[in-house]
């Protein structure tokens, strides 16, 4: 009989957390190449030796933390996208609430990853593009979905996701924890909110129906909208 896996203790989750924390400080500020494993045992007041009963290398360390940066959140996406049970303002709502959030609680892990993407391990670069791709198509899915229902005005589907996730990913350079102005949920509201202002008609502006009649309804709105300025 083999012996199950131990579950990680809190103390083990709570130094191998220090360690990320550093790790990704490090990284970001060196880059990955600049950086060694005694840099980091360093920064945490550990010898070496003590500092590879938790990471094997440099690179494991490195495929954890995209792991964690990727995977986790990009399943969240996923299943958020799919949710009929919510209108796509909602969704996209929570998908940009989702993505700003951890911008604004991890920002040092997040300009890490966008760093160090060409020091990517095989496998860990491999997640990370699978993850990106997953993440972007959800936006532009609930993107479309809100237009063919006539809730999001007729906008570029592809566009609209790369603007939405680049105003989310900014959040990582002019947010910080424990802004003065903001907390990170309050940083990532206003974000995810001007994600759903950016598409959203407003209230009462659009046709009762769903599909693409509706969207072509809604077209041909804005192109008497545009008719109407032009002619004054």
């Amino acid at each position: 009989m083999t012996d199950r896996p131990k579950k990680p203790t809190a103390r083990r989750e709570l130094v191998e957390s220090e360690i990320f924390e550093r790790a990704s400080a490090l990284f970001a500020e060196r880059g990955f190449s600049g950086t060694s494993l005694g840099d980091i045992a360093e920064s945490l007041g550990i010898t070496r030796p003590a500092l590879y009963y938790y990471v094997k290398s440099k690179e494991d360390l490195l495929a954890k933390l995209v792991a964690q940066m990727t995977e986790g959140p990009a399943a969240e996406i996923e299943a958020l996208a799919a949710d009929e049970s919510l209108a796509p303002a909602d969704r996209l709502r929570r998908i940009a609430h989702l993505i700003a959030f951890q911008r604004a609680s991890q920002p040092k892990r997040f300009q890490l990853l966008l760093r160090s993407e060409a020091d990517l391990p095989p496998e860990a670069a491999k997640a990370h593009r699978a993850g990106q791709r997953v993440a972007f198509t959800g936006l532009m899915c609930v993107i479309e979905e809100g237009i063919k229902k006539g809730q999001f005005r007729p906008v570029d589907v592809r566009v609209t996701a790369l603007a939405v996730a680049g105003m989310c990913n900014w959040v990582a350079w002019w947010h910080h924890p424990g802004d003065r102005h903001y907390s990170d949920t309050e940083a990532a509201g206003h974000v995810a909110d001007l994600a759903v202002a950016m598409v959203c008609r407003p209230e009462g502006s659009g046709p009762a129906a769903d599909g693409p009649i509706a969207a072509l309804a809604l077209i041909r709105q804005d192109l008497d909208y545009l008719e109407r300025i032009l002619r004054e």
